[in-house]
């Protein structure tokens, strides 16, 4: 990608955030601007504002990364993304609004009268959060990485700069119409591109991906591998240059056979592949582990207990979004309940369009940029294909609105996020000071995931976003089911759930960061906890709550009419219900 394009089509969208942002900033003036935009934004202008939250990183980058790598199964993250949404527009989205809470920890303190309750909800929203973060600041620097080879911590800094200053400028008010403004932004970035790569291929004599086996090649290729890696070779391999070290030694004459079995490519080695010849992977790869892997769900072969996983994958995304507390709080900024049902109805015609290219995208990669898997940068797919189909002019400026829609993903998603951790941290932490210890909260919010960044494993970003969900779920989407639609709960039943179920999933997400079990069962069941945590979550609630009976919160019988009845309604427990 031309790098003077690239920059600037990133610094267009930094521009256009800061002035999109001014426009909240001039109207931002009380505590319930900063919060939750006083609970006026239409449901349109919200739908908009949360799908522009919503759509990170891992949606922009990660799926289509993921795609190339694994194939068709990977299609469950943007169904689960997009299906999360109706579980939340089925049974939370109206109750949520009429509870007039600001965040989870006040929604939960409002329903179960405990302050117990409400530190621990407080904490999962910033773990929540934080978590969050990071692919977030991840994909920032791999975007940045391409446009100018700075190291990959430079990209999350300049986006916790630009984030922080955002949120502590306008809070809810300005970040609402600079998420709605991102969402159109990405919108266009991918469809615009995507009718050219069309095209383009169809120029290429519509060529199909090698389904039913290892990847390979499908033009002479240079790949340049910047940290040493070591590959494994399952048929022999001609490469035709080579600069650098394979194996230890430097090739006489720059070419080499590679023979079956394992080799180690030295840092800063450029190697080229002729048309045709099979991707050699890097080890623990699962792309093209076996034939009909890719194209085939559910492949025996893909990955160890893979149908296991692919139900994790479900329930975390499909119940994690209820509980995602940059998602939660936008439906405070509808005036009623029905304009929450509203925004959320509209929010899935908006994630059903923006998800449609995205396996058009992983299958061209798949056999335009194969040597991504060599490199383990399939996150870039995206943004390396208009160079890859297109090239000259034509390419860098596709390349260029790419870039800045994935500087659009990284700052609306962390924006949200940012606002989200920082409105705990200033009501529950910093409260004396009302704006301004909000204003110092951001700072926090956003320097502590980007610091911790510099630390953790490499994830695809997309699988960091799914460990998020998978606490998600195994938190909230027990409190607020149960906190809305069960009379019976209690707070010790809360806080057991919540401690059991979002525990539980916190320290196996951590873990499965850290680099723990790498293979087997104890692998699979920490990188995929929903299945079995959520089921904690929720077997706790309920059987805590129904042993401590007598704790039920006095008021509940007044909160359930005011989460339940209209806000018209005129009956006792449902005045000033809309907050």
């Amino acid at each position: 990608m031309n790098q003077t394009y690239g920059i600037a089509g990133v610094s267009a969208v930094v521009l256009a955030t800061a002035l999109v942002g001014a426009l909240g900033l001039r109207i931002s003036r009380t505590t319930s601007d900063f919060y939750v935009a006083s609970r006026t934004v239409a449901p349109r202008l919200n739908a908009f504002a949360v799908s522009g939250e919503y759509l990170s990183a891992a949606s922009f980058l990660g799926i289509a990364g993921l795609v190339l790598a694994q194939g068709v199964d990977m299609l469950w993250f943007p169904i689960g993304y997009t299906a999360g949404f109706l579980v939340l527009l089925a049974y939370v989205a109206a109750p949520l609004r009429r509870s007039g809470a600001y965040t989870l920890p006040d929604f939960a303190e409002a329903r179960l009268e405990s302050r117990a309750v409400r530190r621990i909800a407080g904490v999962l929203v910033v773990g929540i959060g934080w978590l969050y973060l990071l692919p977030q600041l991840r994909g920032a620097g791999l975007t940045l990485r391409l446009l100018t080879g700075a190291p990959g911590w430079l990209g999350g800094l300049v986006v916790a700069a630009v984030v922080t200053a955002a949120v502590a400028a306008g809070g809810m008010r300005s970040i609402t119409f600079v998420q709605a403004f991102q969402y159109w932004l990405k919108l266009t970035a991918l469809l615009v591109p995507v009718v050219f790569l069309l095209l383009a291929w169809r120029s290429d004599h519509a060529p199909a991906p090698v389904w039913d086996d290892r990847p390979v090649f499908h033009r002479s290729t240079e790949v340049r591998v910047d940290h040493a890696l070591t590959v494994t070779v399952r048929e022999p391999v001609r490469v035709t240059g080579v600069s650098g070290t394979v194996d230890g030694r430097t090739p006489k004459g720059g070419t080499l056979r590679l023979t079956e079995g394992r080799h180690r490519i030295g840092a800063h080695t450029n190697l080229r592949f002729p048309a045709g010849a099979p991707v050699p992977l890097p080890d623990g790869g699962t792309a093209g582990a076996a034939p009909s892997s890719w194209a085939q769900p559910q492949s025996p072969h893909r990955e160890q207990h893979g149908l296991y996983a692919t139900y994790g994958l479900i329930l975390a995304t499909f119940l994690g979004t209820m509980g995602l507390p940059h998602v939660v709080v936008r439906f405070y900024t509808n005036p009623d309940g029905r304009a929450a049902r509203r925004t959320t109805l509209i929010v899935l015609g908006a994630l059903g369009a923006f998800y449609l290219p995205m396996p058009l995208y992983g299958a061209l990669a798949r056999l335009y940029a194969p040597d991504l898997l060599l490199t383990g940068d399939t996150d870039l797919a995206v943004l390396v294909l208009p160079q890859r189909l297109i090239g000259g002019v034509g390419g860098d400026l596709l390349g260029a609105l790419l870039a800045g829609g994935a500087c659009a993903a990284f700052l609306s998603t962390a924006s949200g996020l940012t606002m989200s951790v920082a409105g705990v941290l200033a009501q529950d932490v910093l409260p004396a000071l009302g704006l301004r210890h909000f204003r110092a909260a951001v700072v926090p919010a956003i320097a502590v995931p980007a610091a911790a960044g510099a630390f953790v494993g490499e994830l695809p970003v997309a699988d960091a976003v799914g460990l998020a969900f998978a606490v998600s779920a195994s938190s909230f989407c027990p409190l607020l089911v149960l906190g809305i639609w069960w009379r019976g709960l209690t707070p010790p039943g809360a806080i057991a759930g919540l401690l059991l179920g979002g525990g539980s999933a916190l320290t196996a997400v951590t873990a499965t960061i850290a680099g723990g079990a790498r293979s087997g069962w104890p692998h699979t069941l920490l990188a995929w906890p929903a299945v079995w945590s959520v089921p904690v979550g929720f077997a706790a609630m309920v059987l805590i709550s129904l042993a401590t009976r007598d704790r039920v919160p006095p008021g509940t019988a007044a909160t359930m009419a005011r989460l339940h009845l209209p806000e018209n309604s005129g009956l006792p427990g449902t005045s000033g219900a809309g907050g």
